[in-house]
């Protein structure tokens, strides 16, 4: 495997772990949203595991990609999974204009994701 290949492959294993440390992200989220200020004991337990989970994946990541990205991506993909599993589990409100403000974050994080493939090339 040559150089170039390596970069691929670790370019990809830390988007992976990045996309994977949203998830626990919104776990996390969600969790702490459910543990009414960790007075229940299983939703209290769920946040620590995906506070952990959200971290340690996060700090793979940046291992490799360049931390604002990284972080931007992360808060974004926390962001609108915590908004729109918010609304579907919890039975939060999520407005016209909270899904649109949601569809801006969406598209920075794409872009940010394209912007980030651009400096490889």
């Amino acid at each position: 495997m040559n150089n170039s290949q390596t970069n691929d492959l670790a370019q990809k294993r830390a988007w992976g772990a990045l996309l994977l440390a949203g998830v626990f992200e919104v776990g996390y989220a969600l969790s702490v949203g459910g543990s009414q200020a960790f007075s229940v004991l299983t939703w209290s337990v769920s946040a620590i595991v995906f506070f952990l989970l959200t971290l340690y994946f996060l700090s793979v990541a940046l291992k490799t990609i360049d931390v604002g990205i990284g972080y931007a991506v992360w808060a974004g993909i926390g962001s609108i999974g915590a908004a729109i599993f918010g609304a579907l589990l919890l039975y939060q409100s999520l407005t016209l204009y909270q899904s649109l403000s949601l569809a801006v974050i969406i598209f920075g994080v794409v872009w940010l994701k394209l912007a980030d493939s651009q400096k490889l090339a």
